[in-house]
């Protein structure tokens, strides 16, 4: 777990096998102090760029857009992984935006709709439940900029992009926020039986330690089950929220929704389900906006073939050695 003093910088960050990395995050910051309108265009023109060349997320994105949206033809299904990649190249300066802008900056690009429904909680914890848009860093600093919530991160290899990743998401914070690795399960529950409120996104493959099979887009899909179990052991709140970007230069609408009712009712299957249906809305607000990259649908039930057929980077390793 990190706290806003966890995140103190240390002389060991400066050693000389750092500094590349900290080249390329100050010539990001540099960039990301461009005008918005011009932060859209430079970010289409990477997404652009990188959608050119076959890749492995782009394989993979392909792959579930054709699986989530079957009814739609290869001409749509390739259109909208266009737009994805566009959407993913925006993000990259969105990420800048998020981290680095000026609260009164960032402010004017927000639109916000339903924070009375966070007024309506009191005296519990909050599990702010999003989902992987790309997105995802705007909408984070955006609801941390109105109303007090904790986050999560992902541990990098690199002790730089840890820091700066760490102290990005309290930017926009109001100074009191805190940082979970995810995996720090202990932290987490802590803080929510503290009245903490904790962004909690259910939407990923993470294996079947602590998940089940569950339908989402029509497909059997490993989900953690731990939304329901946090629940019932913390009383927090279970409050959906969504982030979309908005046409052209308008910025991000960031929608509230009221806190789940008769949630959970103690059956994870029922209480799982439950929550991908409830993903599933999300992301057809705006379906070319969602992080298609990460292989959703990883693990499979027992005798069904994997859905993605790539080559095992392994075996690619030890090929090129």
């Amino acid at each position: 777990m990190m706290s806003s003093k966890g995140t103190q910088f240390k002389t060991g960050l400066l050693h000389p096998r750092h500094w590349p990395i900290w080249l390329a995050f100050g010539l990001w910051r540099a960039v990301t102090a461009l005008p918005y309108p011009l932060l859209l265009l430079l970010g289409k023109g990477i997404g652009l760029f990188i959608h050119r060349f076959p890749s492995r997320r782009k394989t993979i994105a392909k792959r579930n857009i054709e699986l989530c949206f079957p009814d739609q033809s290869s001409d749509q299904n390739k259109a909208m992984l266009r737009v994805n990649f566009i959407n993913m190249g925006i993000a990259l300066m969105e990420v800048g935006i998020a981290w680095w802008w000026s609260k009164k900056r960032f402010a004017k690009l927000l639109q916000f709709e339903g924070l009375e429904n966070l007024s309506a909680i009191k005296d519990r914890g909050v599990m702010l439940l999003g989902i992987h848009y790309t997105t995802l860093e705007i909408g984070t600093a955006g609801i941390s900029s109105v109303f007090p919530m904790d986050g999560m991160y992902r541990a990098h290899g690199n002790p730089v992009y840890d820091f700066l990743q760490a102290r990005g998401r309290l930017n926009q914070g109001l100074g009191d926020g805190m940082v979970f690795e995810r995996r720090d399960v202990r932290g987490t529950m802590k803080a929510l039986k503290n009245g903490r409120s904790l962004w909690y996104g259910p939407d990923q493959d993470y294996g079947l330690g602590q998940g089940l099979f569950v339908p989402f887009f029509g497909m059997q899909a490993a989900t953690v089950y731990a939304t329901a179990r946090f629940a019932q052991k913390t009383g927090a709140a279970v409050v959906p929220f969504s982030h979309v970007r908005l046409p052209g230069t308008k910025g991000y609408k960031i929608t509230v929704y009221p806190a789940l009712e008769d949630f959970p009712v103690g059956d994870d299957v029922v209480d799982t389900s439950r929550i991908n249906q409830l993903v599933e809305k999300m992301v057809l607000l705006q379906p070319e906006q969602y992080l298609w990259v990460h292989r959703r649908f990883k693990n499979r039930p027992e005798g069904e073939a994997d859905v993605y057929n790539l080559p095992d980077r392994k075996k690619r390793r030890r090929k090129a050695t």
